[in-house]
C-alpha cells in the first residue's frame, strides 16, 4: 500500500480543482503571513477548528500546490469503508476520541505512528488541536494529542531545530452563507525544539508550555469571545461597535481592520467581564433587547450606521438595478438549479452536523455546478447550431453571469435595507428610535472599556 503522504497525480488535479472552487465559494478570500510557511522540513499546521471541512481546506490553501499534508479528522466518519478510502485518497487519517468507545483509542497508537512517519518524512501534518468543533468564535482548550506527536517526531532531531507547530487562525463572516469574507492568518512557527530540553526532564511541564503558547498564538490569530455566562452579548456587540472602533483607531474602512476592530473589542469585553460584572450585566440587557427589536425591524446593525439615507443615491441604485435586472434574471435562470440543488439534498435526507452547512453546500455545489453548467453549454450549443468554441465559452459565461446575478441580489437586498429603514424613520416609528438609542449605549459601553 503507498504512503498517505504520497503526492500522486489523481490527488494533485482533484487537490487543484477543490482549492480553485474553495477560494470562490467566498466573497472575500485573504490569507495573511504566507511568508510564515516553512519552505521544507515537518511541520504541523494547527488551526482554531469552528467549520468542519472548510476549516482543514482553509489552511491547504495557504500550502504551496506541491506541499502535500495529511489531516487528522474524527474517526466516525470513517465507518463506511467506501468513504474512509475516500477520506485516506484526500489523505485524512481517523483521531479516535472516547465517544468512540474506550477499546477504540487503541488504535490511536497506530495513528499517531503514521503521523510521525508523515513527519519523519519531512512532510506536513494538519491537525485541530481542540479536538473538536464549537461553532463558537471562541478556542477551546487544546487536546495533548498535538504535542504528543510533536515531541516524539523531534526525537530524532533532540534539541536541535526540526519539528515546526504553524498556528493557524480562521476567520468566517458567516460560517454557512456563500459569498460572505474569510480570512486566513498564518502565524510565525513554534520551534519544538524550543522545549525538547524540557520535555527530556519533564515531560507534562514541558507540554503545557508549549501548550499555553500555541493557545496564546491561536487568540492572537483569532476572534476570541472568551466568556460561557455572556457569549450572545459579546457577539452582538463585536458587531455593533465594529465601525466606531474601526474609526476610534483611524483604520480604513476594510475587512482586515474591522476583523482587528472586532479583535479589540472582544479583548475590552472580556476585561469588563472580569472587572466590572455590574456594567457587563446592563450591556447583556441592551443586546438582548436590541437583538430582539432588530428582528423585529427585520434590520441589520450596518443600517444603523448612518443617521439616515438620502433619496438620491437611493434613486439612483435602484434606477441601475433596474438597468441590469436582464443581467440578474440570465444569470439567476442558468445558476438556480445547481445552486438550490446541495440545500435541497441535505434537507432530502436530513444532512446536518455542527458547522457541517456551508461543508455540504460546498462538496455538493463542487460537484453540481460543472454538471449543470455542461448540461445547459450543451443545449445552448445545440439550440443555436454553434461551433465548439461557443460551447467552450459559454460553460465559463453560466459561471460570470451567476456571479454577477449574486452581486446584483446583494445590492437589492441592501436596497431594501436601505428604503425600510428611511421608511421607519419617516413613520417616526418607536421601536426604531429605542433600538438607535440601545445602538448607542452599546458603543458608548464598549469604546468606556
Amino acid at each position: 500500500m503507498s504512503n498517505i503522504y504520497d503526492f500522486t497525480r489523481s490527488y494533485s488535479l482533484v487537490r487543484r480543482y477543490v482549492l480553485f472552487t474553495f477560494k470562490r465559494f467566498y466573497g472575500e478570500y485573504m490569507v495573511n503571513g504566507r511568508e510564515n510557511i516553512p519552505e521544507k522540513g515537518p511541520v504541523i499546521f494547527a488551526s482554531n477548528h469552528l467549520n468542519a471541512l472548510m476549516d482543514a481546506l482553509a489552511v491547504i490553501s495557504t500550502l504551496p500546490h506541491k506541499v502535500p499534508i495529511v489531516y487528522l479528522a474524527r474517526a466516525d466518519y470513517f465507518k463506511n469503508k467506501k468513504i474512509a478510502k475516500i477520506l485516506r485518497f484526500f489523505k485524512i487519517l481517523p483521531a479516535f476520541r472516547m465517544r468512540d468507545g474506550v477499546g477504540n483509542l487503541e488504535k490511536n497508537h497506530g495513528i499517531f505512528e503514521e503521523c510521525v512517519d508523515v513527519l519523519d518524512h519531512n512532510n506536513a501534518l494538519g491537525i485541530m488541536p481542540e479536538g473538536v468543533q464549537s461553532g463558537l468564535r471562541k478556542l477551546r482548550p487544546l487536546v495533548k494529542g498535538i504535542f504528543r506527536i510533536a515531541f516524539t517526531a523531534q526525537q530524532k532531531y533532540d534539541t536541535q531545530p526540526g519539528v515546526k507547530i504553524v498556528p493557524i487562525g480562521i476567520d468566517y463572516e458567516d460560517f454557512e452563507k456563500y459569498g460572505k469574507h474569510i480570512i486566513i492568518n498564518i502565524g510565525k512557527p513554534i520551534e519544538v525544539s524550543d522545549y525538547m530540553a524540557e520535555y527530556n526532564v519533564n515531560p507534562v511541564n514541558a507540554t503545557n508550555q508549549i501548550r499555553d503558547r500555541l493557545r496564546d498564538d491561536l487568540i492572537g490569530l483569532s476572534l476570541h469571545l472568551d466568556t460561557e455566562k455572556h457569549y450572545a452579548c459579546f457577539e452582538t456587540a463585536t458587531k455593533v461597535a465594529n465601525t466606531a472602533i474601526v474609526n476610534e483607531y483611524k483604520l480604513p474602512d476594510k475587512t482586515l481592520s474591522r476583523f482587528f476592530a472586532r479583535q479589540k473589542i472582544a479583548e475590552r469585553l472580556i476585561s469588563l467581564e472580569n472587572k466590572k460584572h455590574e456594567i457587563t450585566e446592563r450591556l447583556d440587557t441592551l443586546c438582548t433587547e436590541y437583538k430582539e427589536n432588530m428582528k423585529k425591524l427585520n434590520l441589520h446593525s450596518w443600517v444603523l450606521e448612518k443617521k439616515t439615507y438620502k433619496i438620491k443615491p437611493l434613486l439612483l441604485t435602484g434606477l441601475l438595478l433596474l438597468v441590469t435586472l436582464p443581467v440578474f434574471v440570465i444569470g439567476f435562470i442558468l445558476n438556480m438549479f445547481p445552486f438550490f440543488l446541495p440545500d435541497a439534498i441535505r434537507k432530502l435526507f436530513k444532512i446536518k452536523f455542527p458547522g457541517g452547512v456551508s461543508s455540504v453546500r460546498f462538496g455538493l455545489g463542487m460537484i453540481s455546478f460543472p454538471i449543470f453548467y455542461l448540461l445547459q453549454g450543451i443545449m445552448i450549443y445545440k439550440r443555436f447550431n454553434g461551433d465548439l468554441w461557443n460551447l467552450i465559452i459559454i460553460i465559463p459565461l453560466q459561471y460570470i453571469f451567476g456571479k454577477l446575478s449574486f452581486l446584483w441580489y446583494k445590492s437589492y437586498k441592501k436596497l431594501l435595507a436601505k428604503v425600510r429603514y428611511r421608511k421607519l424613520q419617516h413613520q417616526n416609528s418607536q421601536i426604531l428610535v429605542e433600538t438607535r438609542f440601545l445602538h448607542e449605549q452599546i458603543i458608548q459601553i464598549v469604546q468606556a472599556s
